[in-house]
């Protein structure tokens, strides 16, 4: 299992929904996807376990076009768990089984 632990800012999409994300450190995105190449599925996403604080969920990393690195989608039931906002700047893991 590869293991990436960062610190990253929690953001909202400007449209509807109100999603909220958080942008990979490129050099972690960039380690990331080398580790992941071929794996991509549809829309380029990758599976990985995502953990902030007490909380582990399945989830997706989607590539962000602007920024070239990758975003984690922070869903309302893990910001509610971990008291976390936009502005936030939570330690995360990413955790990857190949």
């Amino acid at each position: 299992m590869l293991r990436y632990e960062m610190q990253a800012g929690i953001w909202v999409y400007p449209g509807k929904g109100g999603w909220h994300f958080i942008t990979l450190p490129s050099d972690v995105a960039a380690r990331i996807k080398a580790a992941m190449a071929g794996l991509a599925r549809p829309w380029g996403s990758l599976g990985v376990t995502a953990v902030i604080g007490e909380t582990r969920w399945q989830t997706s990393l989607f590539p962000d076009k602007t920024t070239g690195s990758l975003l984690l989608p922070v869903k309302a039931s893990v910001r509610q768990r971990e008291s976390l906002k936009a502005g936030d700047e939570p330690t995360l893991t990413i955790e990857i089984v190949l």
